[in-house]
């Protein structure tokens, strides 16, 4: 008998498993090359390694993944709230420093500026109320602010840091510099540092402060653009000379503020703009110290400016000799007793070079009547050192641009 046995269905079903296993594997393959080459192309693109995306997908993930929702809520997805941080400092070592230096030269110096409020009585009768700003001179309650801010003043009211108000009067005031001094009743107060104009360079850092609109001790910042400008003002006072021009913003309510350098010292008195609008357009202007504090002590001793004079009359220097031409001397004055005569050229007063009328005018604003000074006069192809002592000018003798309180 026959043994042999042969099972037909199995036979034809192993082809086909082997088929399909290898099927399998095939797509497996293609799977894993797919993934591989797309994680190639993707670390490329991203540039990093497929390791690093691989970690990077996992983080992913695990960051979605959605948090279980509590009652009430519709499946929105929760996102935690900004908070504030803690203040950090700069990277910049300089950078913070000056940041510091600058808020700390703020805290420093606010306290000896103070807010003016006025009140004006206009020709019709009618009151008119403004705005300005001063600068604490002594620890007593003098202040220094402009004329154009207090010196037609009625009534005149001073706010300090601390936010007292102070009924203050008006000592006096002089049209030709601008400068005003009034006074409260006060004691210990903060008076500011000031610093010649001779420290002073051009592109140096500055702050303003002041009351611009109103509102008070508000903090500007910019550099010193230009020394030396001279502006007239009017036909009937003396042309500003001297100027400090910043580019710092000055508005209305910053007359009679400070412009303060970064050592903390008032190097000016804020007192005009340049604007087409009225407002800021960088361009504004401060009367150097060396004046204000010249004739503030004038006004504080005398109740009134006195305008130190020589009495010569300015004439246009065509010559090559740097100076100040001179082409009248009055008899009797302190240039007349000196032996100065027409035509003699000015090249130095109290030593120092004056190469315009303007220069000469600014120094002889930053002298006192009764100063002795040295002048230098170039005549006839040499030089001669000449002494005379100042008097007072004349015009403000007789006291038509110096503003005196009515009580004095």
């Amino acid at each position: 008998m026959n043994n042999i046995y042969h099972d037909d269905e199995h036979d034809s079903v192993k082809p086909v498993f082997l088929k399909g296993c290898g099927i399998i594997i095939a797509i497996i393959v293609l799977l894993i090359v797919g993934f591989l080459f797309t994680l190639g192309i993707l670390s490329v693109v991203n540039k990093v390694s497929p390791v690093a995306l691989l970690k990077g997908v996992s983080m992913q993930t695990t960051q979605t993944t959605k948090a279980p929702e509590k009652p009430g809520e519709s499946g929105a997805v929760k996102t935690e709230k900004p908070k504030l941080e803690d203040k950090k400092t700069g990277a910049d070592v300089s950078l913070q420093g000056f940041n510091d230096a600058i808020t700390k030269l703020v805290e420093a110096v606010t306290p000896s500026v103070v807010n003016i409020a006025v009140k004006v009585r206009n020709q019709d009768g009618s009151i008119s109320e403004g705005v300005g700003s001063g600068v604490i001179y002594s620890e007593d309650g003098y202040i220094i602010t402009n004329n154009h801010v207090a010196g037609a003043a009625q009534e005149i009211i001073v706010r300090t840091t601390d936010g007292k108000e102070y009924v203050a009067k008006l000592v006096g005031a002089n049209k030709d510099t601008d400068i005003a001094v009034i006074k409260i009743d006060a004691k210990n107060l903060k008076k500011a540092n000031f610093t010649s104009i001779k420290n002073v360079k051009v592109g140096e850092i500055v702050i303003a402060v002041g009351s611009p609109f109103a509102i008070e001790q508000t903090v500007t910042m910019g550099v010193v653009s230009a020394k030396g400008r001279e502006i007239a003002v009017s036909s009937d006072t003396l042309p500003m000379v001297d100027l400090i021009q910043t580019d710092t913003a000055i508005n209305p309510g910053n007359s009679g503020g400070p412009l303060i350098n970064i050592g903390g010292q008032v190097i000016g008195i804020n007192t005009l703009i340049y604007s087409p609008s009225g407002t800021n357009a960088g361009i504004g202007f401060a009367i150097p110290s060396d004046t204000a504090i010249n004739i503030a002590s004038q006004i504080i001793k005398y109740g009134r400016a006195m305008i130190p004079y020589i009495g010569i009359e300015m004439g246009q220097n065509t010559t090559n000799i740097s100076g100040v031409l001179i082409s009248v001397v009055q008899k009797g004055y302190p240039a007349d007793k000196a032996g100065i005569k027409a035509g003699d050229i000015l090249t130095k007063f109290d030593g120092e070079p004056v190469r315009t009328n303007f220069e000469l005018l600014a120094q002889i604003l930053r002298h006192n009547v009764g100063d002795s000074v040295q002048i230098d006069i170039y005549r006839n192809g040499s030089t001669i050192n000449l002494s005379l002592t100042l008097v007072e000018s004349p015009v403000t003798a007789q006291n038509p641009t110096t503003t005196t309180a009515p009580n004095q």
